[in-house]
This record gives C-alpha cells, sequence and structure tokens, in this order.
C-alpha cells in the first residue's frame, strides 16, 4: 500500500525551497509520494511541479483545488505542465470547497455544487485526455479553438475528487479516478464510502477506484498534549456540514477524534485499519503538529510502512 504525506511549509521563509527540503526528507525516509493543499496562497500545481522534479523518486499531487472560482482549461494547463515536468507522477485533486471561503474569497454564490463539479469534471477529462474539449453546459462552457495539449503529458492526469458525501461520491465515482477523503475515519470509509464510490463506478464501466485517505496523524508518547493542540488546530472543520457528517459516521465527535496519534505500535494498527477498510493509499498531514522531532519519528514509521 502506498504511504505519503502531506507536507506543510507555509511557516518557512521560502515555502518553495522549504518544500524541496521537505520532500527530500521524505523520499529518504521511503515515503512514496507528497501532497499539497490550495488555499490563497502558493499555487500547488506548481509547487507539486517543482517538487516532484527535484525529487523524482516521488510521486506529487494536490489535495485539493476548489472548483468554484477556476475554469477547467486553466487547470488542465497546470496539470498538464505538471505532469510534463514529472514525467507522469502528477496527481490532481479537486474539492468543492466551502460556502464561507468560495463566498468571502472570491465573492461567488456558493450554488449547486454538484453540478458544477460533474461539468468540471467532465470537461477536464476531455482536455487532459485529448487536448480538446467542446462543452456546453449549465454553469461551464468550454471550447478549444487551438489545440490544449501539454506536450510530455499525454499519459493524462489522475482525477481525484475530495469527495464524502453520497453525491459527491456518485459523480466521483462517474467520472473521476479516485477520491482524496480527510477525517473519513475507518467505520466511514468501510460502511458508506468505499461501497457507495466502488458502485458508481462499477455502473458507469470504470476501473476500481482509488481511495486515498488523508489521515491527520503523529507518533508521539505524549499524547494527550497533542490531542489538545489537534482538536484547537482541526476545530476549524467542525463547522463544515460534510466533515462534520463523516466526523459522526466515524463515530467521532470532534475533529480531533479521526486524529491517529500514539506511538509507532499503535499508529501502525491504524494504517492498517485504513487499509482493511478500503483505503488504496494513506496520507498523513499534520506532522509537524508536535515539532520537528515527532514529525520525523512520524515519517520513519510511515516509510517503513511503504517498503
Amino acid at each position: 500500500m502506498t504511504v505519503g504525506v502531506a507536507l506543510n511549509a507555509s511557516d518557512a521563509q521560502n515555502q518553495v525551497d522549504a518544500s524541496v527540503e521537505l520532500a527530500e526528507e521524505a523520499a529518504a525516509a521511503g515515503l512514496r509520494s507528497v501532497w499539497f493543499g490550495q488555499t490563497f496562497g502558493a499555487d500547488s500545481p506548481q509547487l507539486a511541479a517543482i517538487v516532484g522534479r527535484a525529487v523524482p523518486e516521488l510521486h506529487v499531487g494536490t489535495s485539493a483545488i476548489p472548483v468554484f472560482g477556476r475554469h477547467p482549461l486553466l487547470v488542465s494547463s497546470q496539470a498538464q505542465t505538471a505532469q510534463a515536468a514529472t514525467h507522469g507522477r502528477y496527481h490532481l485533486g479537486l474539492a468543492l470547497g466551502t460556502k464561507l471561503l468560495t463566498e468571502t474569497g472570491f465573492g461567488l454564490p456558493f450554488e449547486r455544487p454538484i453540478a458544477r463539479l460533474r461539468e468540471f469534471l467532465t470537461v477536464l477529462r476531455q482536455l487532459t485526455e485529448t487536448g480538446t474539449a467542446d462543452f456546453h453546459g449549465e454553469l461551464l462552457s468550454a471550447t478549444t479553438p487551438m489545440p490544449a495539449r501539454v506536450p510530455g503529458a499525454e499519459g493524462g492526469v489522475p482525477l481525484l475528487v475530495a469527495a464524502m458525501g453520497p453525491q459527491a461520491l456518485r459523480v466521483s465515482g462517474e467520472l473521476a479516478d479516485g477520491i482524496l477523503p480527510y477525517l473519513a475515519g475507518p467505520r466511514a470509509l468501510a460502511e458508506h464510502i468505499v461501497p457507495a464510490l466502488t458502485a458508481a463506478a462499477e455502473a458507469a464501466g470504470r476501473p476500481a477506484p482509488r481511495i486515498v485517505a488523508l489521515v491527520p496523524g503523529v507518533v508521539t508518547d505524549d499524547v494527550d498534549a497533542v490531542r489538545t493542540r489537534a482538536t484547537e488546530s482541526l476545530a476549524f472543520y467542525e463547522q463544515i456540514p460534510s466533515y462534520a457528517r463523516v466526523i459522526e459516521l466515524s463515530g467521532g465527535r470532534r475533529a480531533a477524534d479521526l486524529a491517529v496519534i500514539g506511538d509507532e505500535k499503535a499508529v501502525e494498527a491504524e494504517v492498517r485499519r485504513y487499509r482493511d477498510a478500503g483505503a488504496t493509499e494513506v496520507v498523513f498531514s499534520s506532522t509537524e503538529l508536535a515539532g520537528e522531532a515527532a514529525r520525523r519519528r512520524t515519517w520513519a514509521l510511515l516509510g517503513e510502512l511503504a517498503r
């Protein structure tokens, strides 16, 4: 099973330089992939392209670009360029985003997100596979009066969606290559997410989907103190209905209940629970939560599990 980590160097003096250094450390630890979030700061496909070119041992991914405030023609250009730069090691993650960030940041109404996701994926699949598009939907239009193919990206780009709700899972199963669930524990994966996604993919005649489970986690002996930090760090997600729902389906009350925190034996057991629940890949995030020593300890264990 592939094991990776999310890199967060947003507090560094130079985020790009620091991301490359962290990625080199991740590769040396035996990890297989590194992933980059997308907020209003660094451009994640560009960051992934730089890191992936500098550290060829790793796959690189974006988790995840919101479909509001962007157009599939532009996202396709970013993704294909990253794919060419990394010689086929880039993975594009998309997200619905949230009402708060969409309306506050972009000044756009957060309306019909599932319909927008469906149209966005439809266009993006055309563009990344053929370099052309001719689509006129209710919410999006895209045509290519000149080629949109990036030489070097002929193999296409894996398309993943940060989907956890029933409608988003249905669209992702039909049109994407897999999903990037976050704060979805083994129970939610096994009982709700994996069956719904797999059924949608089978009905659409698509291959078995990837389930890249993003999991906040740290290897530490100071469990109570780190759990307290995680409670504060992850509280934001409890305000978002989709996350609140999946936390409850996972058997948790707070977002931090889904954080994997403990010694090597405890964390390894939890990683294996995610695998048994259907995760094809596990990516740990928030590994920097307890400081550098704990992060390195966490990466060392995850690197062993990736071998």
